[in-house]
Order: C-alpha cells, then sequence, then structure tokens
C-alpha cells in the first residue's frame, strides 16, 4: 500500500480575518471552504489550496481566539512546503515578499530546488518550493481570480517537515508502517545537529515527502497561533482507509477510528514521537456541497450540524469572503 502524497496540513490560527488576508491576498491562494471544526462549532476551519481544492494542494486554519504564540522545540510538525511550478515564480515570490513586507530568508537551494523559507504574520512557519526539476506527484491549478498571475500561483503542497528528537522510533513508522521510501539526506541548518533525513510515498516528488529533521538542542513544542496540528496523507477512497485503518490498529497505535469528515473522511493516529498523523480520502471534495464558482463563499456546514446553523453563525464574526 502506497500513499498518493500529501493531502492537506491543518494549523492553528488566532484570527480568522487576518489569516483569510494573508492567505488570500497575499500569496493568492483561493479559500474554497469556509466551514468549523466540526469536533467544536464555535470556531472557524478555513481551507486554502488551488482553483477547486483538489486533494494535495490543500492548507486549513483552526481559529483559535485567544490562543498564545508557539515555543518552538521538537516533536513538531515545524514547516509547512508550498509548491510553485517554476524557479521565474521563486523570482516572482522575492519581489512580492518584499512588497508585502513578509519575514523571508531569500533565495537557497535544497535537494536541487529553488526555495524561499518564510512565515506568515503569526509565525507560521512556511516554504515556497520551485517544481522546476521536480517530478512526481502532480501538481494543482492556481484560481484564475487570484491576485497572483497563473503562471506564479501556489500550486499544491510541498514537503513537510518533521522536528523530532531522535529518528529511530519515527523512521520506523514511516517506512515499516507507513511504506515510505528513504530517498535523500541533506545537511542540517543548524552546526552539530545530523542530517535531514528526506523519505517519499507514491510517485515521489515534492508533493509526497516529508523531511525528519533531529534534534538534540530543544524541548518539547509548545503549541499556539502559527504551529501545525496535523499532517495528512492521500488515501484513494474508503476500501483503502479501512486496509490503513486495519494496518495501524495492528501496531496498537493510538487512533481516532475512521471519522466521517463530509469532505473527506479520515483515521487519525499518533506516532511515537507525538507526531499526529491523518489519512485522508480523495472522495468526495470540497464540490460535493458547493459550486465551483462560489466556493468558500458562504458558511458551509455539513449535513449532520446544518441544523445548529443558526447557533452557530451567531458566534461567528463574519469573514469578507461572501455571504
Amino acid at each position: 500500500m502506497q500513499f498518493s502524497g500529501i493531502h492537506h496540513v491543518s494549523a492553528m490560527t488566532a484570527s480568522a480575518e487576518r489569516n483569510y488576508q494573508f492567505y488570500t491576498e497575499v500569496l493568492g491562494m483561493r479559500l474554497v471552504k469556509k466551514s468549523v471544526n466540526q469536533d467544536s462549532h464555535h470556531m472557524y476551519h478555513l481551507f486554502y489550496a488551488d482553483e477547486i481544492g483538489r486533494p494535495g494542494t490543500d492548507l486549513t486554519f483552526f481559529e483559535m481566539l485567544g490562543i498564545g504564540r508557539t515555543y518552538r522545540g521538537n516533536n513538531s510538525i515545524s514547516l509547512t512546503g508550498l509548491r510553485v511550478a517554476s524557479d521565474e515564480a521563486i523570482d516572482y515570490w522575492i519581489k512580492r515578499f518584499d512588497q508585502f513586507s513578509v519575514s523571508h530568508e531569500g533565495i537557497s537551494e535544497q535537494l536541487g530546488r529553488k526555495v524561499i523559507f518564510f512565515e506568515d504574520p503569526e509565525g507560521q512557519r512556511l516554504m515556497l518550493v520551485s517544481d522546476q526539476n521536480n517530478t512526481g506527484v502532480e501538481a494543482g491549478i492556481p484560481w484564475d481570480k487570484s491576485p497572483v498571475p497563473v503562471e506564479y500561483g501556489i500550486t499544491g503542497l510541498g514537503p513537510v517537515r518533521l522536528t523530532v528528537p531522535e529518528l529511530a522510533r519515527t523512521k520506523d513508522i514511516l517506512t515499516r508502517v507507513m511504506n515510505f521510501r528513504h530517498v535523500a539526506s541533506y545537511p542540517a541548518y543548524q552546526a552539530g545537529q545530523p542530517d535531514v533525513e528526506v523519505y517519499q510515498t507514491g510517485e515521489g516528488g515534492s508533493g509526497a515527502e516529508i523531511h525528519v529533521e533531529v534534534r538534540t538542542d530543544l524541548p518539547r513544542e509548545r503549541p499556539g497561533r502559527g504551529s501545525v496540528h496535523h499532517v495528512a496523507f492521500r488515501v484513494k477512497d474508503r476500501t483503502e482507509l479501512e486496509a490503513w485503518a486495519d494496518r495501524i490498529n495492528q501496531e496498537k497505535l493510538p487512533n481516532s477510528g475512521i471519522v466521517d469528515r463530509y469532505y473527506f473522511e479520515a483515521f487519525y493516529f499518533r506516532e511515537p514521537n507525538g507526531i499526529l498523523y491523518e489519512l485522508s480520502t480523495d472522495e468526495p471534495g470540497f464540490l460535493v456541497d458547493e459550486p465551483e464558482e462560489t466556493l468558500g463563499e458562504r458558511l458551509a456546514l455539513p449535513p449532520f450540524i446544518e441544523h445548529k446553523r443558526a447557533e452557530i453563525e451567531s458566534i461567528l464574526k463574519p469573514l469578507n469572503s461572501g455571504k
């Protein structure tokens, strides 16, 4: 069994309004679904992606009002990659980041790809990565109504970095249980630390890649605004999800069982270094309850919480993203 790549990454924000402004107006991603946390209906769950929210293009945020800052450290998902089509796009983004005063580290290279490390206004750690020399999992298609020209737009999720205190336990789960394969390593950015190890799944490439950074010098991360909650991997359908659930249960890893999220079905489990993984189906997707033309404009609620709409809308502060 192999995953098709990364499905989505879910992070935390203290302000849905500021988050929406940055990811749509600065990064030019499309808000494809404006919903709520299905386990806590008083908070927004915002989904930014390509033109129709294809699996593998989706960066999501839970709004947690009043949440404190992140104290960065170990046992964390410490970086989210975002793909662009070319080296020319990377050059475009440097100018755009300077125009909008986005904190960044300039252009560098990682595994033969041009990259830019940058942060959102809450300290979310992000990386743009060029697909100029990339092969593997197909990218998405940027929305043609974005403020960013289509040829430079964000096409999907790139490599996701995990930071852990020791490699062996995470490597065991990735390779033996989840069937990732080790493909490369590169020097750590911090002197005296082990190389960063690179693992891929499915067709490989930047859209199917996990980087594992070992840090022996850090305490455990204390999450807050600007931290990542979980990373999800793509499975085709319910049948494949059930097969993976059986496999995870055989390992006796703590898990959620299969959960219906309406836009996909999910299975959550935690690996021994504390990283929360989700396995998510590609089906049915975000067009199940909204037409493509108006994705993300109204508050979308799955049928099993639609009866609470009036209560939910009375709690949430309206976003300037439609009705």
